[in-house]
């Protein structure tokens, strides 16, 4: 990067800092994959030459990220494809990372490759209550990280002692999806994710607490794990800061992959307290549903003939359960090692069959799930209603946030393209700045 380039971002990055730094009632948050040397090419003719062979090369870079993440400040950084398996890297990243004040979390993928996690947060922020590991120790190795976290600056919105002030900070990086048969897979490990989060909760008798999900999520707007998110009540930080929506998903983009295509997969996204969710579950089978219609659409069926394909030679006018199967089959979402469970077919053929008489009518069919999902697929999917299990016996105000700004870097990235003068990596970092905002959220019984 030359040194013009460099003196006109940092004036971009500058402007995200003094939200960061110098306005007390703000936190800033990075989400940034800075690239592992181990998967750096520098020669694409030879596509064995990496940048972990030339400590030069990579020391440089590191130190260059660790100056652009330092001069910014953030309150909270989430980096992904951390060379956890070099010590020497690691070392550079705790002391300079350590020096500016930040206790630092990393977490090593589970196929030993050498790349990982890394989570900081700036001791003048945050008291670290709790820190959670989850491996998924499944196809593809994947980790994620979870912080409980509670704020310590003295925000004047909740200054009340009995306004609580935790949130919990998730990083991890999703499975690239190298062909279709893996969205499964990158699915999974959302719901897993969620999953998780949600057992971490209840384990810990927590009432609804912000909740700030970072990573490279190898998939953009339009594709299943974003609807999935935002069916459980998540919203884009960076789209809410610059109010786009589905529709604007070219306007912006945050990495160039190794095929040479530019596409926006790094989110920072986000969940109010006083967001309800659907259970978790339900929301898990409606986003099976919206790829089962998904594929359909594909073909190009009608809604009559996509009836007629899964009713197949059923001597009825319904679908039954054999003919389900044999439709998830030929829609590639079973028969493959990636593919939907026993189990996950059966919960699938359960929550489609409403009257639970065996068979799937043209009314089950048209208006409930399989060619209608209940989710929204218009809203930010966030329910006006507490789940069907929780029950609210008091409300209690606790701390959320506002999305106050949002930048990516470098800055060409936000008009859809892409620089080849960036060399930091090949995603674009990812800062959002929230303002703590003080709002009521549902004392759920459990």
């Amino acid at each position: 990067m030359g040194r013009k380039n460099r003196g006109t971002t940092k004036g971009r990055v500058s402007r995200i800092g003094s939200y960061a730094i110098a306005e007390p009632n703000s936190i800033s948050c990075t989400t940034f994959n800075i690239l592992a040397p181990i998967y750096k090419r520098l020669n694409l003719e030879d596509q064995s030459c990496r940048e972990s062979d030339y400590r030069a090369n990579w020391l440089s870079r590191n130190h260059r990220i660790l100056d652009w993440l330092l001069y910014e400040r953030s309150s909270i950084m989430c980096l992904q494809e951390f060379w956890v398996g070099n010590e020497e890297l690691v070392g550079i990243y705790d002391k300079r990372l350590g020096d500016a004040g930040y206790i630092n979390f990393k977490l090593a993928r589970t196929n030993n490759r050498g790349d990982g996690l890394l989570t900081a947060v700036h001791k003048d922020y945050f008291r670290v209550i709790a820190h959670r590991e989850l491996l998924f120790n499944d196809f593809g190795d994947r980790v994620a990280q979870l912080l409980h976290v509670e704020l310590i600056a003295p925000y004047a919105q909740c200054r009340n002692n009995n306004v609580r002030q935790e949130m919990l900070i998730v990083n991890t990086h999703l499975l690239f999806p190298h062909d279709s048969s893996l969205s499964l897979e990158r699915l999974r490990q959302v719901y897993k994710i969620l999953q998780y989060v949600e057992s971490y909760q209840k384990e810990n008798k927590l009432n609804p607490l912000p909740i700030i999900l970072c990573g490279d999520w190898n998939g953009s707007k339009r594709g299943h794990v974003y609807k999935f998110l935002r069916s459980q009540g998540f919203v884009s930080s960076y789209d809410t800061a610059h109010q786009y929506t589905d529709a604007d998903a070219h306007k912006w983009v945050s990495h160039r992959n190794h095929r040479g295509n530019i596409c926006g997969v790094d989110f920072i996204w986000l969940l109010n307290p006083n967001s309800y969710r659907k259970l978790l579950k339900t929301s898990w089978g409606n986003v099976i549903f919206g790829m089962f219609k998904y594929q359909l659409r594909r073909a190009s069926l009608t809604e009559n003939d996509a009836f007629a394909f899964l009713k197949a030679d059923s001597d009825g006018d319904y679908i039954t359960y054999a003919g389900f199967c044999e439709a998830l089959r030929q829609l590639n979402l079973i028969g493959h090692c990636y593919g939907l469970s026993a189990e996950e077919i059966k919960d699938l053929w359960l929550q489609a069959d409403i009257d639970g008489n065996g068979v799937l009518d043209y009314s089950e069919f048209q208006q409930q799930r399989v060619w209608n999902p209940t989710w929204s697929e218009q809203r930010d999917g966030i329910s006006d209603e507490a789940s069907d299990d929780d029950v609210v016996s008091d409300t209690e105000e606790t701390i959320g946030f506002s999305v106050k700004n949002a930048v990516l870097f470098p800055t060409e990235v936000e008009k859809g393209t892409w620089p080849e003068d960036y060399s930091l990596s090949d995603h674009a970092k990812l800062t959002v700045v929230f303002s703590p905002v003080r709002m009521l959220c549902c004392q759920l019984s459990r």
